[in-house]
């Protein structure tokens, strides 16, 4: 973060037991727990090489930034975390405190003036520069400014300091004989250190700088890379305010306040932080002491496009170009080209929709990495194969281009990029049909998270990237009817993307379509109708197709045909190919229902000439299953059976199990069809590799749990049992059909006529 600015809102004064020292002059002031933590390192200097080990040495020098960067905390806080470095300092560092609250106002003094003494000598204990010194000199610097009422001050502070230390000592050697003898009470002391925990950072004043930059850096980059690990929205916001409220043109501190209102969706909070973080920066004068008279048109126009961002983000789409419109003309002005740049990349994400936005985007990769600015420019290129893989260009070509972003995001240490790279690759393969590539490409995402964290412990694994590799990851296992694994990856994205956190809509999404798919494949119309709301609320588009598949199962053909239209018109004026195809492989499935399979062809040929020019081989597949089913009805087997040849590979491959068994019971069909005409040795051949393909599919339906499917099956061969004479076999799949016929409803359809 920025350097904090200084204010005339900062009261010179005591407030809340802290003493300040010139806050215009030093940036810092003395505080009984800065006191504490004197007093250790004056301990640490003093204990000899031999009483300490080198591992409890190394642990203290592990302790020492947080304890010198971090915000104020309870004496009884900072023994604990003293004691589990090195107890035996600990005892030393309580003994010397007691006896300077317990003592005189002269002790206090005398301690300040001893430490002057860690500077001298030929091989000083601490050196003048270091940061144990700088922290030193500062603290001294800061007492010798102190007026004597303002000396008294501080030494009543730290004597309710040590008394509030020692009384929450006893309560907690209270607490801990306790639970020894009462297990159960374990929980309740837990809770209870929390709740102590939130008290003292809310009870722990103003911040000096250095606290303030450092509690805002960590919170910053927490928010960044592992959201999970930051304050609470709530508690963010508590402190946030307590921080302005010392110093209201604080303006990192609007800008942390901006970024945790978006956490929460808060459109209007966000903005008003937004504004007041630039109202900060220009009012304070830190740009225009560094750059002139720039500064404050930077402020202005960098000011504009946060504003077009954030309207963006929420969907205003009239707002964000006006917003934007007004930055270019400030950077034009300006002639800040960086600026243009950013303008530039912002503009495409307006008008992705237009035909001719692949233009601008191809112009901002170019204008990027003529001015060195590889971040955008990797944005770019990801961006321009984002749209080309959706216009069905070839994969190959996709890939290189990524291997190019990739190049730039290794050379530049992009790390960030690189997850997004790879999540890219998961999604495109997973467009394409490419089931096993998309799986090998969110492992290696998955993979390489987990091998390095960032600083101070945090996994960076709570990033967008990392929440649609693991999305794809629990669909693509449910598609293959491992249930179980979904089930875990979901509670672990539950786990790490809490629901308040800004990418968990992601795994909502996924979490209701498995159980919609598992609700329909069980038969439960009325559980799956339910479902389609939430599905809605995350997602119009796919809402109201699901709507429209629950309507078309539950045999309402004409209100799910109205439906279908609707959606149809919509997905075609907003280009959105792999819908239109699902919603006319609807439509064809309709006319069929309804006894009009010649009215469903040329549909079908559509759905397939689309979804061949982009590429689309999943749904290009189920095209071709939906093409031979029609042939089948249509009296014309052995070319359904030639066409399912072509696609049964490709599914078998890469399809989901479910396309897996409706190909092979769609086989069955064809080769009894098939064997209609034929003798009766060949015809009998033919029912029994019918038969074998039935349980075939009957395994893959048992995956997912389609008994109305599996009923179909059992039907179909007890039907060829008995033509081939075998009554044990036909019996028991009879009984099965009566079982499975007497737990599923039944909506009128004839069941034969079903893929």
């Amino acid at each position: 973060m920025a350097s904090v600015h200084e204010s005339l809102y900062f009261n010179p004064m005591m407030t809340n037991g802290v003493v300040h020292a010139n806050v215009f002059g030093i940036k810092d002031w003395v505080t009984p727990y800065k006191i504490a933590v004197l007093v250790l390192l004056n301990e640490m200097g003093r204990t000899g090489e031999g009483a300490v080990s080198l591992m409890e040495r190394r642990r203290l020098n592990q302790l020492l930034l947080p304890l010198l960067q971090g915000p104020d905390i309870t004496l009884s806080k900072l023994y604990k975390l003293i004691e589990e470095s090195c107890p035996q300092l600990a005892n030393s560092v309580q003994i010397r405190i007691k006896l300077m609250a317990e003592g005189e106002l002269k002790d206090m003094e005398q301690f300040f003036d001893d430490l002057s003494d860690s500077f001298s000598g030929t091989e000083p204990e601490v050196h003048k520069t270091s940061v144990v010194g700088l922290f030193l000199r500062h603290m001294i610097l800061a007492y010798s400014k102190l007026s004597f009422s303002q000396v008294f001050k501080l030494y009543t502070a730290l004597q309710q300091y040590f008394q509030n230390g020692e009384k929450k000592t006893v309560e907690d050697a209270d607490m801990e004989l306790a639970s020894r003898e009462e297990g159960e009470r374990k929980m309740e002391k837990e809770e209870l250190d929390v709740s102590i925990r939130e008290e003292e950072v809310s009870c722990s004043g103003p911040l000096s700088q250095k606290q303030a930059e450092f509690f805002l850096s960590q919170q910053a980059s927490l928010l960044k890379n592992d959201e999970t690990k930051a304050l609470t929205p709530a508690s963010l916001q508590k402190e946030l305010n307590n921080l302005l409220k010392f110093n209201p043109d604080f303006a990192e501190a609007h800008y942390l306040s901006y970024l945790n209102n978006l956490r929460v969706q808060d459109v209007f909070s966000s903005t008003h932080s937004l504004l007041h973080y630039f109202d900060r920066l220009i009012l304070t004068g830190a740009e225009s002491k560094s750059n002139g008279e720039e500064g404050y048109g930077r402020s202005l126009r960098y000011a504009a496009l946060n504003l077009a961002a954030l309207h963006c983000r929420f969907g205003h789409y009239q707002q964000a170009e006006l917003a934007l419109q007004e930055a270019i003309r400030i950077a034009q002005e300006s002639n800040d080209h960086v600026c243009l740049q950013h303008c530039l990349s912002w503009l495409y994400v307006l008008g992705q929709k237009r035909s001719d936005s692949y233009v601008l985007l191809e112009h901002s990769v170019k204008k990027a990495v003529h001015f060195g600015l590889p971040y955008l420019a990797s944005l770019g290129i990801q961006s321009l194969v984002q749209q080309r893989a959706f216009a069905g260009k070839t994969a190959n070509k996709l890939m290189d281009a990524l291997k190019d972003s990739d190049l730039l995001h290794w050379k530049h240490s992009l790390s960030e990029l690189i997850d997004i790279s790879i999540a890219q690759k998961t999604a495109i393969w997973r467009l394409y049909g490419r089931s096993t590539m998309a799986l090998q490409q969110a492992q290696m995402l998955l993979s390489m998270n987990s091998l390095e964290s960032v600083n101070a412990g945090v996994q960076q694994n709570n990033t967008e990237s990392f929440a649609v590799a693991l999305c794809h990851l629990a669909e693509l296992h449910a598609e293959q009817g491992c249930f179980a694994a979904a089930s875990e990856v979901l509670k672990h994205l539950k786990e790490r993307f809490p629901p308040n956190s800004q990418h968990a809509q992601l795994w909502m999404l996924c979490d209701q379509k498995i159980q919609f798919d598992r609700a329909m494949n069980d038969g439960k119309y009325h559980l799956a109708d339910s479902l389609v709301t939430g599905i809605t609320a995350l997602n119009s588009i796919e809402g109201v197709y699901r709507k429209a598949v629950v309507l078309q199962a539950q045999n309402q053909m004409s209100e799910a045909h109205k439906l279908l239209q609707k959606l149809l018109i919509h997905c075609q004026r907003t280009r959105h190919t792999e819908m239109v195809i699902s919603v006319l492989l609807s439509v064809a499935e309709l006319y069929w229902r309804s006894s009009s399979p010649t009215i469903a062809l040329p549909v079908l040929l559509q759905a397939l000439a689309l979804s061949k020019e982009y590429r689309l081989q999943h749904l290009a597949s189920e095209t071709v299953l939906n093409l031979a089913f029609a042939q089948l009805i249509l009296g014309i087997p052995e070319q359904a059976l030639s066409l399912l040849h072509m696609a049964i590979e490709p599914i078998l491959a890469d399809g989901a199990v479910l396309d897996k068994g409706r190909a092979m019971f769609l086989v069955a069909k064809c080769q009894v069809a098939s064997a209609a005409s034929c003798e009766p040795l060949k015809k009998a051949e033919a029912l029994e590799a019918a038969i074998e393909n039935l349980n075939e599919a009957k395994n893959y339906f048992a995956k997912v749990d389609c008994k109305e499917q599996i009923r179909d099956v059992v039907y179909f061969q007890a039907r060829l049992y008995h033509t081939l004479g075998k009554t044990q076999e036909r019996n028991r799949c009879a009984m099965l059909f009566r079982q499975l016929h007497q737990d599923l409803p039944f909506h009128g359809v004839p069941l034969i006529n079903l893929l």
